[in-house]
């Protein structure tokens, strides 16, 4: 997005900082945990107020605010089992009012995402549309990058369902080849926005000697996990005074839980000056002359919403330009 402004006094080939955005760390973003004995594993993820911080960079109406926040919430979570450095994203495409939806999470809990809406059709379906109305017909894509030197793994699935969690359950059936229990929740609190997601896998059983009897046995165990799980309520997912052992010990005490040790999630939005006017000085001049507005380039951010101000004549000095 290109618009103009005031003129930065700094030039941008000096200036490195990152833009003024919450620094903000939720210390236990992500708490693993499994039952002792059983096939069954999960992720309890609570934004707290990070998810504020994250989507009210942008004034999009309630309904669109609300799906981005459960997929920031459900890609924190699936990032979460990364084995290697990197990031996983979900990225939803549709001909609906939400053209394009992002959220991305790295190895390390930095977690930003996007939508861009047209706000015509937007207007076409009142106040609160469903997950299915927003996005219309199209994709979801779950992206694991693992870095410039390893190859990118992708699931792709088409839009099918009426909400996230369900249009997500295909995805797992198809890619994970797991068997999932997917809750995830965003609601405006008087705190300001939260957001949740509790993910729960059947893992598989070994085999050898008694297998077809631990089999009946892991069957048995996963029912009984899931029909505890959906006694869930949103209000419980999205409540920061609610630590997340007692909320998994309310579940599952009867279980043989076993909590791991929490992960972090921070505000992870990776945009800089010195990335954009790496950017700027691969345009053209004649580009670059059309961007300007009064001697300055304006640049804005799509995750963060902030705008980087560009002197006109320090990129022509940055890039070398005659």
């Amino acid at each position: 997005m290109i618009s103009g402004g005031v003129t930065q006094s700094t030039p941008p080939f000096l200036d490195h900082d990152r833009p003024p955005v919450p620094d903000l760390v939720v210390p236990r973003g992500v708490t693993p945990f499994h039952l002792e004995g059983k096939p069954v594993r999960g992720r309890l993820v609570r934004l707290g107020p990070l998810a504020d911080a994250l989507l009210t960079r942008h004034a999009n109406p309630d309904a669109v605010t609300r799906l981005l926040g459960e997929a920031l919430a459900l890609t924190a979570g699936l990032a979460a089992a990364l084995k290697f450095r990197g990031s996983f994203s979900l990225q939803a495409k549709g001909d609906g009012p939400i053209s394009m939806l992002l959220a991305d999470c790295t190895d390390t809990g930095e977690l930003r995402g996007h939508v861009r809406i047209e706000p015509e059709k937007l207007a076409m379906y009142g106040k609160n549309p469903s997950a299915r109305a927003l996005l219309g017909r199209g994709y979801l894509a779950f992206t694991c990058d693992q870095g410039q030197d390893m190859e990118r793994y992708q699931g792709i699935v088409a839009i099918e369902g009426v909400d996230l969690t369900e249009m997500t359950a295909s995805y797992f059936a198809s890619s994970e080849q797991l068997r999932t229990h997917l809750r995830l929740a965003c609601a405006k609190t008087d705190e300001g926005w939260r957001a949740a997601a509790f993910i729960m896998e059947r893992v598989a059983t070994e085999g050898g000697l008694g297998a077809e009897l631990d089999a009946m046995d892991g069957e048995d165990a996963w029912t009984t996990a899931v029909a505890l799980a959906s006694t869930l309520k949103d209000e419980e997912l999205l409540d920061d005074a609610l630590p997340p052992e007692r909320l998994l010990h309310r579940l599952f005490h009867q279980e043989g839980l076993m909590v791991a040790p929490s992960r972090a999630l921070a505000y992870g939005c990776r945009c800089s000056r010195s990335r954009l006017v790496t950017v700027l000085e691969g345009f053209p001049t004649a580009d670059l002359d059309h961007m300007a507005e009064e001697g300055t380039i304006t640049m804005t951010c799509e995750f963060c919403n902030f705008d980087f101000k560009f002197n006109r004549e320090s990129i022509d000095r940055a890039a070398g330009h005659a």
